[in-house]
């Protein structure tokens, strides 16, 4: 079948938009029809050497199954689903861990091939990867069970679809990975799209203090509306507040989910964590995944026995989390549906993408029309 998608051809281009020949569903496969995708900073992050290119860009979706391969369990035409960026097998040592965020399935990520090395994508007779081998950027897209987590069908799919990846990221680097608890402070650094579901997590374990930290009032204003006790244009800002609110002892826990993580935001973060305290890597760098991001104090890190967590997904797994944080939501104890800024067709894409680095959208998502 013919689809429209959006794909990365060239490193530092945009996006272009373009017809593609998509493959049905193979042993263990599901077609899905896209409706709506969300506009996250990791796949502007494919214009500055993430990932293999080119690609058809997305991972952050949610839709409606239209057909199943053989071998497919628990899913059927007319389910509503939302895509996992990681897939969970449900068999490898990470899976039956609980920690289905690191499942040995997802080795494919950054390259768009399928399992097996072959693609579903296809333009001009050759084979194109597919981001998180879901390439959500597309009005249809052949994916692996694994990779799908079935939904309520009352659920708005708009709604739903920012709980496929921003939401458990955020709400999750809060909660499992910071572990925030009772009354303790928390200084979130970046409040976009995954830091703003940051702020409702540290809410929902029960901090004393929130501070959010952004150069972008609007994103402050935003995060305030969530919950956040305090707001802080910049570092230094939230140093003068941070020092004497805490009698010097500085904050328990510090997660930062910055669009674009440098070194300086790092050692930021690392000096507003207190002795015995945590600091949360959840944000991505530009650039190649082996760049060098974190350089810290390696004795005082030690000699204050501070700890630095890397965060991928939240620490969450999606078949047991994104279920419940539809339910927080239903219940009225989940803001989602404040979180979609604006809302875009599939060819105005590098729009969404612009207004995100201009500040100016919590999230965008697009509307895949068919």
């Amino acid at each position: 079948m013919k689809t429209m998608a959006a794909w990365m051809e060239h490193s530092g281009h945009d996006f272009e938009v373009t017809e593609f020949d998509l493959d049905g569903p193979r042993d263990g496969e599901v077609l899905v029809r896209l409706e709506y995708a969300g506009l996250c900073h990791s796949d502007h992050h494919l214009k500055h050497g993430l990932g293999m290119l080119p690609i058809v860009a997305g991972h952050e979706g949610a839709g409606v199954v239209e057909a199943v391969g053989d071998g497919v369990v628990g899913l059927a035409p007319g389910d509503h689903v939302l895509t996992s960026f990681l897939p969970a097998c449900g068999r490898c040592r990470w899976c039956v861990t609980g920690q289905s965020y690191l499942c040995d399935s997802g080795a494919n990520a950054m390259t768009g091939a399928m399992a097996d090395g072959s693609f579903r994508f296809h333009r001009g007779g050759v084979g194109v990867g597919a981001l998180c081998c879901l390439g959500t950027f597309s009005q249809w897209t052949t994916v692996s069970q694994d990779s799908l987590v079935r939904i309520p069908s009352d659920i708005p799919l708009d709604v739903a679809c920012l709980v496929s990846c921003g939401v458990p990221t955020g709400w999750g680097s809060a909660v499992y990975a910071a572990q925030v608890r009772a009354h303790e402070v928390v200084v979130i650094y970046g409040v976009g799209g995954i830091g703003a579901n940051a702020v409702q997590g540290a809410v929902h374990a029960g901090a004393g203090t929130v501070i959010a930290v952004d150069p972008v009032e609007t994103k402050l204003k935003f995060a305030r509306s969530l919950g956040a006790d305090e707001g802080f244009a910049s570092h230094e800002e939230a140093m003068d507040f941070l020092t004497p609110h805490t009698r010097g002892v500085l904050a328990d826990k510090v997660i930062v989910t910055a669009g674009v993580v440098d070194a300086t935001i790092v050692a930021q973060a690392f000096e507003a964590t207190r002795k015995g305290g945590t600091l949360v890597l959840t944000g991505m760098s530009d650039g190649t995944v082996d760049r060098n991001t974190v350089q810290l104090p390696g004795t005082m890190l030690s000699m204050y026995a501070k700890r630095v967590i890397g965060v991928i997904y939240g620490l969450c797994n999606p078949r047991v989390d994104m279920p419940a944080l539809l339910e927080l939501w239903r219940a009225g104890k989940l803001k989602l549906d404040e979180l979609i800024t604006a809302r875009y067709p599939l060819e105005d894409i590098n729009a969404g993408y612009a207004d995100l680095l201009a500040g100016r959208n919590i999230r965008g998502i697009l509307e895949l029309d068919h």
